[in-house]
């Protein structure tokens, strides 16, 4: 089996880039000088050449991740060329400075750079540099093409099969995200409670979304301030509590609701943050980052969902879009949760005002069954409206057919 076979061999075994270009340092140093191995990879979002993997026989000063322009890069030429480059003196080369004093940095003397191209597409280009000048001639360049070409397909095959895993996480989180939607809407449709409802949402919220805190501000009309009608924080202290209040100003969720828009606190902003009692407890705590998001029912601000974390910069735009979606549904239930309590309010308000009616009517206008507006019946109905309201024995006395049986009805429905 040739050198270039072996390579091939090796390379084909591994899915990720790391470990192929670690194989490829195990098994290039008995077949071609050298003293690192790089991959650059050109990135079209920003025409840029980007260092992803870097292999070093000493310890690194460089870590993966550098960009360069293409046009200031040796891997961007090659790239644009489909040429190798070979550069037996550094110290010589003035074409990419930027590029030169890295290889500086690694004591690199002369390198050379391959294309690194499959059939299908143009990836950028792999870099062997050597400590010592004029290390590669047209022999290594030779050699060095044919395994280029069997790392470009080993590195193509890594690269698809990374995006076709990063495409799968993608689509396994955005399940997750509908699924939590989906739970928030059924426990919303089925739950006009409040404390029941926020439970319920906190927690399948929590495993979408890490987080440490969660709560639900409402505006309190009669104060005129965020009150903490709901409150989820396992972690907690004791600092925050359900039923504290802050200001309509000044505040991050204040500002939330002024705004009608998210507010992400981030660890810098946090210590900016102290205004209100609230906001300092909520530091105490060790809240290092936060999220404040309106709840807007019928262009009617109800207050805030809040979400904070121990950890810095804890949220991104991602989960900002997902807790806006999540505040839409909260919002809803949240309306109809506070119209319940008070048609419940007014219910109970008319159940009372009905019984007192009843009692008004009784008390006054229950003598139906009695018509007359002489002065003895009168005195005889005021003697009645008397002994009604005792626990005495009533004794009703009279000539047959003087309507005896009457009053005593009149007595006992009074």
């Amino acid at each position: 089996m040739s050198d270039a076979e072996h390579v091939r061999t090796g390379s084909a075994a591994h899915r990720e880039l790391p470990a192929l270009f670690h194989e490829l340092a195990e098994r290039l140093p008995g077949i071609v000088r050298f003293d690192f191995l790089s991959l650059v990879l050109h990135e079209p979002a920003r025409n840029t050449m980007r260092l992803h993997i870097l292999e070093s026989r000493e310890p690194s000063p460089t870590t993966p991740g550098s960009e360069l322009p293409v046009d200031q890069s040796p891997g961007g030429r090659v790239w644009e060329t489909q040429e190798p480059l070979v550069i037996s003196n550094v110290d010589e080369e003035a074409r990419f400075p930027q590029a030169v004093q890295l290889m500086r940095r690694h004591s690199i003397r002369s390198v050379c750079m391959l294309p690194l191209t499959t059939a299908m597409r143009r990836l950028g280009a792999m870099g062997v540099g050597s400590t010592q000048l004029g290390a590669y001639g047209e022999s290594d360049v030779e050699f060095l093409l044919l395994v280029v070409r069997q790392v470009a397909v080993a590195v193509d095959n890594a690269l698809n099969y990374q995006d076709a895993r990063s495409y799968q996480q993608q689509l396994g989180r955005e399940r997750d995200r509908l699924r939590l939607l989906l739970e928030i809407n059924n426990t919303l449709v089925a739950n006009l409670d409040l404390r029941g409802l926020f439970a319920a949402t906190s927690s399948s919220l929590r495993r979408v979304i890490h987080h440490d805190y969660t709560s639900l501000a409402l505006i309190d009309a009669e104060t005129n301030q965020l009150r903490l009608h709901a409150l989820d924080f396992p972690q907690g202290k004791g600092l925050v509590q359900e039923e504290m209040v802050g200001p309509l100003e000044g505040s991050p969720p204040a500002k939330a609701v002024a705004s009608r828009q998210p507010v992400v606190l981030k660890s810098a902003d946090c210590e900016q943050a102290r205004q209100s009692e609230m906001a300092r407890r909520h530091l105490a705590e060790g809240l290092k980052s936060a999220c404040f998001i309106p709840l807007i029912n019928r262009d009617r601000v109800l207050g805030t969902l809040n979400v904070g974390s121990l950890r810095e910069d804890a949220f991104t735009e991602d989960d900002v879009d997902l807790l806006a979606q999540v505040a839409n549904q909260i919002a809803i239930a949240v309306g109809n949760a506070l119209a319940f309590g008070q048609i419940a309010a007014l219910k109970a308000k008319l159940a009372e005002e009905k019984l007192y009616l009843e009692d008004e009517i009784r008390t006054e206008h229950n003598f139906e069954e009695m018509v007359g507006e002489s002065e003895a019946l009168k005195r005889v109905l005021k003697k009645v409206e008397t002994v009604a309201a005792t626990d005495s024995t009533v004794l009703v006395q009279g000539e047959t057919g003087t309507g005896k049986e009457m009053i005593a009805r009149a007595i006992h429905n009074l």
